[in-house]
């Protein structure tokens, strides 16, 4: 009975993380404009989208999540090739978080602070299941979140890691914690 209830558990993990890894979130499409935009910092890329985002005007303003404390604005806008006026502007750095749970919570209370009704979320793919999980479960229930999932070549441990993490998550979650 025991080695039937693990082989069915693993048989569910795996199923699980064939489904995780095969439907990895896309981008969303250019055309969305929401209230702002959240970049969960971590990975290539992440932060120029958002910063491109923010230049076509797709949103009114940017949180920079998980940003080292010694970060100025004027070095993103120079790092990032963005305009420092932009950034002056309509850019705000989070210098909080440490890691998924704490930028969502970061992002919470800004997304509070600026009342604001939709937030186009921008992370990796392979992360993107995970932080949305986490920003919605710290968030107004009528929150709109667009998912816009920067592409990623991530390798078969990579993806084993992120969806332990996640379903860690989400039992933490079911207990309360």
């Amino acid at each position: 009975m025991i080695v039937r209830t693990l082989a069915l558990g693993l048989l569910l993990w795996i199923a699980g993380f064939m489904a995780f890894a095969l439907f990895l979130p896309q981008p969303a499409a250019n055309g969305i404009a929401t209230d702002g935009i959240v970049v969960m910092t971590g990975g290539r890329g992440r932060v120029e989208r958002g910063l491109a985002l923010l230049a076509e005007r797709r949103a009114k303003r940017l949180l920079i999540s998980g940003v080292d404390r010694r970060v100025r604005p004027h070095e993103i806008a120079a790092q990032f090739k963005a305009a420092p006026a932009l950034v002056d502007c309509c850019v705000d750095l989070g210098h909080e978080s440490v890691d998924t749970r704490s930028n969502a919570e970061e992002a919470a209370g800004w997304i509070a602070r600026n009342r604001y009704r939709s937030i186009r979320l921008v992370t990796s793919d392979w992360h993107m299941v995970r932080a949305r999980y986490d920003l919605e479960t710290m968030t107004a229930d009528d929150l709109n979140v667009v998912a816009d999932a920067v592409p990623t070549e991530p390798g078969l441990v990579d993806l084993v890691r992120e969806y332990n993490k996640y379903l860690l998550r989400r039992i933490a979650g079911l207990i309360g914690i």
